[in-house]
């Protein structure tokens, strides 16, 4: 195997920023404090902490150790077991049809920012050109309109009819809503701007665009925590109810929640723990990473619902009245708060610049995996990285217009509630098939002895082998149950269909009898392994002399060869 010359971060902090930039995201905002209140308050953590360390934490070790050891992609980490490498492909589809429809959602807070400057700011009052009949400020209770269709607010309307032209169905396409093009544009400038250069560009931007976010949630939680109501609000939060444990549904919502939160199987883990240094102790930041997000979304919470207190205190009626995830939560419920506190136009552009920073770190995270996929699996294209980012940009740019049109936002939601819910299970049903059972625990566990100098624990193992593959199966069956018509199901296969695909490929290319030729590419190929020729002689001889024997690396520190 030639050596190819890869990417290394600068500083393992880059890597910790980069993979926190993935992680945490508008969903730690706008989806896990309402699922937290609507599954038992407090009750809920227990379901989701517990899924956290038996599943969220083995799987990101599990996908950052493949990825550093191998120095590969999404693509090319299933050298492990060619069989299986159309699960990286199926990754490459997946995030493609994911990032198209996200760099539209990330055009509505520049929008939002722009618009914010107005004084008064124009969700204000229902006196707008934009405005219908419909339309009703609310000053005082608010339950006759929350129970009935007949009326809508200012903030609705200014989103769905002056922002969006929202068409009334999918199949109204309608023309193109041109703000909403032109800051999806601008989208798509930054990230190519921010991962031109790769991750010598990526870890330094993450600086910024990671850390800068949690200012603005620490400054917009001691706002939230000082308003009037904001006690009964955070009390409707963390307020437990018991009872909720005994649903099945709550756990299958924790369990949900925290694995499309962490990003497994979406190949970002893998991507940037490809650029470690490959000694690099990744046990540390599988840790790291996985808590700071739980956390965050936890803290998250705490902000949105003191501000729901204010606004419920405010119009007289229950929290549960004004609580709402989702889009609804980030571009129609807060900005309908923001109204009613001081100096609403700083806090709306605070929270909005918030948004879209916690958005635009996970899409280009997400277009640097796709790109280092590629150029790990097609080495002839490095010399031409920067044409194939442009051109990547460039084309993802132009599908994701028809996310841009009057009916753009109901594509938007086809593609949310479907694109993931196959591929990602399946794909890391795929990497703890690959690694754990074909590829071996054995060889797993010497790998991890020679990469880190420290053995790895049989209760890793016990994870991989035996309770992940069942949360797995819950989480799969779970989130079909959503998929519905032949679009979301058409969605929902897009890009698990290349795993079957490549699988039959790769047996009919190769020679012999049907199952012979199924159980050698369910071999390493010959890429596998260390990609650094001289830590590969070394790997080779250290595991001719640990495959059998008593591993005594951590005494005598052989797999660091110092």
């Amino acid at each position: 195997m030639a050596e190819v010359s890869h990417e290394r971060w600068a500083n393992q902090l880059e890597y910790l920023l980069s993979c926190l930039g993935y992680a945490v995201g508008i969903g730690n905002i706008w989806r896990f404090p309402y699922l937290c209140y609507k599954n038992g308050g407090g009750a809920f953590l227990i379901p989701y902490f517990l899924t956290l360390f038996v599943c969220g934490i083995p799987l990101v070790y599990l996908e950052t150790t493949l990825g550093q050891f191998s120095s590969a992609g999404c693509i090319s980490v299933f050298n492990i077991n060619p069989l299986f490498k159309g699960a990286g492909y199926a990754v490459v589809v997946l995030n493609i049809i994911a990032v198209t429809y996200f760099s539209a959602i990330m055009s509505y807070p520049l929008l939002y920012i722009y618009h914010s400057f107005s004084s008064p700011l124009p969700w204000q009052s229902c006196g707008n050109s934009w405005n219908t009949e419909r339309c009703t400020e609310i000053t005082g209770n608010s339950t006759f309109i929350a129970s009935t269709g007949s009326l809508t607010t200012p903030e609705d309307e200014f989103f769905h009819v002056r922002l969006l032209q929202m068409s009334p169905s999918i199949y109204e396409i309608g023309g193109i809503v041109w703000p909403v093009f032109f800051c999806n544009f601008i989208c798509w400038i930054l990230v190519y701007l921010c991962i031109c250069n790769g991750v010598k560009s990526v870890g330094k931007i993450v600086y910024f665009t990671v850390l800068f976010p949690y200012v603005v949630l620490f400054a917009l939680f001691i706002r939230g925590v000082t308003l009037p109501g904001a006690a009964q609000g955070i009390l409707y939060f963390i307020l437990p109810d018991w009872s909720q444990l005994k649903n099945p549904k709550v756990w299958a919502d924790a369990a949900t929640q925290l694995f499309y939160s962490l990003g497994p199987g979406w190949g970002g883990l893998i991507s940037m723990a490809s650029f470690n240094k490959f000694h690099y102790n990744n046990l540390r930041s599988s840790v790291i990473i996985p808590i700071v997000n739980s956390g965050t979304s936890v803290w998250a919470g705490f902000v949105v619902f003191s501000v729901l207190g204010f606004a419920a205190e405010r119009a007289g009626v229950p929290v549960g009245q004004v609580a709402t995830a989702g889009p609804g939560l980030a571009f129609i419920t807060y900005p309908a708060v923001v109204t009613l506190m001081p100096a609403p136009n700083f806090w709306a552009i605070t929270f909005f610049v918030m948004l879209f920073f916690l958005g635009i770190d996970t899409m280009f995270v997400t277009i640097e995996a796709v790109i280092a996929g590629l150029l790990d699996e097609f080495p002839k294209l490095r010399p031409r990285r920067k044409i194939l980012t442009l051109l990547t940009c460039l084309v993802l740019c132009c599908i994701s217009i028809i996310c841009n049109t009057k009916a753009g936002f109901h594509i938007i939601g086809l593609l949310d509630s479907h694109v993931a819910i196959a591929c990602v299970p399946v794909v890391c049903a795929m990497e703890l098939i690959a690694a754990v059972y074909t590829y071996g625990q054995d060889k797993l566990s010497i790998d991890v002895l020679f990469m880190t100098g420290r053995p790895l624990r049989c209760f890793w193992l016990i994870l991989w082998r035996y309770i992940l593959p069942v949360v797995l199966l819950v989480i799969t069956i779970y989130s079909l149950r959503g998929a519905s018509g032949l679009a979301g199901w058409c969605v929902a296969l897009a890009s698990v269909i290349c795993i079957p695909i490549h699988a039959l490929r790769t047996i009919y290319m190769s020679r012999g009898p049907i199952f012979d030729r199924i159980r050698e590419n369910c071999r390493p190929n010959s890429n596998w392994g260390p990609s650094e020729t001289d830590i590969r002689l070394r790997w080779n001889s250290f595991r001719d002399k640990k495959r059998h024997s008593v591993p005594l690396a951590i005494m005598n520190n052989e797999a660091y060869n110092l």
